[in-house]
């Protein structure tokens, strides 16, 4: 334990009952704490150690006033001594002033807004959520928020049940569900595995919070053992010291009744808003002038407009056309047929049941046989599944390498030039996209022939399996342990391939550009720097690697037609011209088979336009919109 007397190895797992509200003066804060943060002091200290001045901003999410209730997971940088990162859940809710039984005399408001939150070292996130939801309910329909006991028995009850072999089963990934973000994400869930591979970065954006860092947090743990024992240098950067450099306005932030205008005009004179609207009698220290001058250069919309997606980059691989130019083999034609039913991949069997778990020399995390969980969240490369917008500095901070990040602040998106993609998650599917913005990495993130196959394999059997009531979610094939097996078979033999002679022709079918930037991350370096002698048993080569066939063909072309904006408008123009061929028909008294005929023959029209590699090379992502 620390000066400070914190966590260590053996003691609680829970940390902290935390109780953040929003004061009409003051903003965010933290009301309550068991056992207090600061040890000596009160339980109903707002005091905070330096290390965690974000934590109300995080466990009140900014926006909160826009939903009855939410949940947030986030992550806290260690404290004094300290080496491991501290897992927050956050379960907020508001309700009615007037519905309260006791009602103090600061609560000015018409609501009443409040996070109950648990700090532990266990990245138990579902688990401990799906426990402090019905305790936060209790807690309000208590209507007097003086009754904290029930608080206590939820630190005492904990601790009792949660314990470290939690981490090896089934309940880490409670809540994490990797079959609606295969139906969501469909092929895309594969280049997001790349991006984090590559250490980029990456931006989630969606609201409420509950969506965004669920679904960050389910991509993270298609990566064998990164949940379990791969966060625990992820959160350890530096806050800023200055006040004058947060966005400290209780009036701007989090659970304000009055929403935050993010236009470039609002953006640039933010200042003159903060003077305005700051009652500098309401700072809790007056003794300090509080500059309220922001340092706007972060603030600034990236050049260009907001909207531009991917574009062209998801399209159609020249090369690939150019070699399937007189080479489809008949007799292959069927191989990768997702009709004809693959094996069902295994991943390998690591040993973090039986007590294999070793720290790792170099990465310093828990590592099984094979060297995972890969040492991506390490050396500066941050995880933050909630980003409240006082971290805001953290996406340019020289001491930050790359992010995994989630917000709900329009600001971020609109901060195009500080991430490298943005993934927008969005309730439809069609709309879900991942925004990539530098040329080469688009290049890098191309899907190889073999990774859209596997990317294909997945999206069938998930898709083939969401129709059934009795079975859904709970099945093998097509299930959450079963996609999760997958990206393991997947990680493994793209490991066991970087270890052979031919190396270069094995890794070919993850794609050239993608592999040549993948050994230069620090997470590769690290795992190539020890030898692993579980690597033997993991055949090397691509999963779905193989000969190019006229199946091949097909899921391209639908690939290209589905989530490339060229190709949509081209799907929609189809769409259009096969709706006015019928139309056409019946108004002269053709028979509706022959109208569709017609439709059909000018859709291959425009497949076969879409087919031809020049075109796919000279269209360049600026010009497709």
């Amino acid at each position: 334990p620390s000066k400070r007397g914190r966590y260590g190895e053996g003691q609680e797992p829970v940390l902290h009952i935390v109780v953040v509200g929003f004061h009409h003066k003051k903003g965010c804060q933290v009301e309550f704490s068991y056992p207090p943060i600061i040890p000596g002091a009160g339980h109903d200290s707002n005091t905070l150690p330096e290390e965690w001045k974000y934590l109300p901003f995080l466990a009140l999410p900014d926006g909160a006033h826009n939903h009855q209730e939410d949940t947030v997971y986030f992550h806290l940088p260690p404290l004094d001594g300290q080496q491991k990162c501290v897992y927050g859940v956050s379960c907020y809710r508001q309700m009615e002033a007037k519905a309260l039984k006791v009602r103090e005399a600061d609560i000015t408001r018409e609501t009443v807004q409040k996070s109950v939150c648990v700090l532990s070292q266990l990245p138990l996130f579902g688990l401990i959520q799906a426990k402090l939801q019905l305790i936060t309910h209790a807690y309000f329909e208590e209507k007097d928020f003086s009754q904290i006991s029930i608080l206590k028995e939820l630190y005492d009850h904990m601790n009792r049940s949660l314990s470290c072999t939690a981490l090896e089963g089934s309940q880490i990934y409670l809540g994490l569900s990797a079959r609606d973000l295969i139906l969501h994400f469909k092929h895309k869930v594969l280049i997001l595995f790349k991006l984090i591979l590559l250490e980029k970065k990456i931006l989630f954006y969606v609201t409420p919070v509950k969506r965004l860092v669920e679904t960050l947090m389910t991509v993270l743990s298609l990566f064998p053992g990164i949940i379990e024992h791969g966060l625990a240098d992820s959160s350890h950067y530096q806050p800023r010291r200055s006040i004058s450099e947060d966005f400290s306005s209780p009036e701007i932030i989090s659970a304000d009744e009055e929403s935050l205008s993010m236009s470039t005009t609002d953006i640039t004179n933010i200042s003159k808003e903060l003077e305005g609207r700051y009652d500098v009698s309401d700072q809790p220290d007056q003794s300090k002038p509080c500059n309220t001058t922001l340092d706007t250069h972060y603030l600034q919309p990236h050049a260009g407009s907001l909207l531009d997606s991917e574009c062209e980059w998801e399209t159609l691989e020249p090369h690939v056309m150019d070699e399937m130019e007189g080479k489809v083999d008949v007799a292959h034609s069927n191989m990768f047929d997702t009709d004809s039913g693959l094996p069902i991949t295994v991943q390998p069997q690591s040993a973090t049941g039986q007590g294999m778990l070793t720290s790792g020399l170099i990465s310093g995390l828990q590592e099984d046989q094979y060297g995972l969980p890969l040492a991506i969240f390490t050396k500066g490369y941050l995880c933050m599944p909630y980003m409240a917008l006082q971290q805001h500095h953290l996406l340019s901070d020289i001491s930050v390498r790359g992010f995994v990040a989630g917000a709900t602040n329009i600001l971020f998106r609109q901060q195009r030039h500080l991430s490298d993609a943005i993934v927008d998650v969005s309730k439809s599917v069609d709309e879900a996209r991942i925004q990539i913005h530098d040329p080469e990495l688009r290049k890098m993130l191309y899907l190889s022939t073999a990774d859209l196959r596997f990317a294909d394999y997945l999206v069938k059997h998930v898709t083939e399996n969401k129709e059934d009531v009795f079975l859904d979610g709970t099945g093998w094939e097509g299930g959450d342990e079963w996609i999760r097996a997958q990206f393991g078979l997947y990680i493994h033999s793209l490991l066991s391939s970087a270890l052979q002679q031919d190396h270069e022709r094995l890794l070919a079918d993850y794609g050239t550009a993608f592999t040549s930037a993948w050994k230069i991350t620090h997470n590769y370096r690290v795992w190539i720097s020890n030898k692993h002698l579980a690597m033997a048993s993991i055949t090397p080569g691509h999963p779905f690697q193989g000969q190019y066939s006229v199946a091949d063909v097909k899921i391209r072309l639908s690939h290209s037609m589905q989530n490339s904006e060229r190709g949509k408008k081209i799907g929609n123009a189809v769409m259009s011209t096969s709706r006015s061929v019928v139309q056409t028909g019946k108004a002269v008294g053709q028979s509706v088979g022959g109208a569709l005929t017609v439709a059909k023959s000018a859709m291959s029209s425009w497949f076969s336009m879409l087919a031809q590699p020049t075109a796919a090379v000279s269209a360049s992502p600026q010009s497709a919109d």
